[in-house]
């Protein structure tokens, strides 16, 4: 009797086996993704007398997941591009660079699109508040160095047109 058991166990054993080797799951490597620039519209920065100073193409943040991300986790940004933050009124604003891993100029404009006061070079990944030093309804962020390169002070201004 012990030998005519011995096939069935022997089955039974490749069986739990075969099924529990199907059974194995697939490891899934998870990576985040990247956001990349979207043209959302065009920027001219001026000076407090109507000269051009750029026009920049600008993708917009204007709610409140945008504006809590913002630039974080992009690796680059071309010269002529900047995130514009639009908020629903004018408040005292501040920003900082958490996850955020270039280094930014930050410029805060009031609700006349009025340069209200400049953040030059914010280092990445530093989460210090970097604050307003008056009342301001829209940020704008672009690379570090180009608003002094630029030549943007306060009291100069910015208009925009959006492309959607």
């Amino acid at each position: 009797m012990r030998k005519a058991l011995f096939p069935f166990l022997f089955l039974g054993f490749l069986n739990i086996f075969f099924s529990c080797k199907n059974e194995q799951k697939e490891v899934k490597k998870i990576t985040k993704a990247i956001p990349h620039f979207k043209k959302e519209g065009q920027l001219t920065l001026s000076k407090s007398n109507g000269t051009t100073l750029k026009t920049l193409n600008i993708e917009i943040a204007d709610d409140d997941y945008q504006r809590q991300t913002g630039l974080m986790y992009r690796t680059t940004m071309k010269p002529l591009e900047g995130m514009l933050f639009i908020f629903a009124n004018q408040a005292p604003r501040s920003f900082y660079m958490k996850n955020t891993l270039l280094a930014l100029d930050i410029i805060y404009i009031d609700s006349s699109k009025k340069v209200v006061s400049i953040q030059k070079n914010a280092t990445p990944l530093n989460e210090t508040s970097l604050p307003s030093e008056g009342p301001a309804q829209y940020v704008l962020e672009i690379n570090a160095g180009l608003s002094e390169a630029w030549k943007l002070e306060k009291g100069d201004f910015v208009n925009w047109e959006l492309t959607n």
